[in-house]
């Protein structure tokens, strides 16, 4: 079943929580996520989400939330989208796509449980 999920990334790489969805399209708010990110601001290092149907973009609701966590927590955050396509990361204001050998150890947890195909010679 493909569903958005959510990943909170801390230091060194580490999964710190996750969240996720029974859509495909769209991860609602949630108050315990917020709640998580609040709680583990300190140690975030990344926010990541999937979309399991594409596209591999932000989508205008991506934009709007990272922009309210950031004014929220008052730090600029890294940010990353996983999707069948491959992986973005909005860093330092910058969106750049990640080469496959590049990801990180988590995208293909994060493609696990959102539903997507591994990607040719992950299988």
């Amino acid at each position: 079943m493909a569903r958005e999920v959510f990943f909170l990334i801390g230091r060194g790489g580490a999964l710190i929580w996750s969240d996720a969805s029974t859509s495909p399209s769209a991860l609602p708010d949630s108050r315990r996520r917020w709640e998580a990110i609040w709680e583990n601001r300190a140690e975030l290092e990344e926010l990541a989400h999937s979309h399991p149907n594409g596209p591999l973009a932000f989508s205008s609701e991506d934009e709007t939330t990272m922009q309210a966590l950031e004014g929220a927590l008052g730090q600029e955050l890294c940010f990353s989208v996983v999707s069948p396509e491959g992986m973005i990361r909005r860093e330092d204001g910058a969106t750049s796509r990640i080469d496959s050998e590049n990801e990180p150890w988590w995208t293909a947890l994060l493609r696990l449980a959102s539903g997507i195909n591994p990607k040719p010679g992950e299988e």
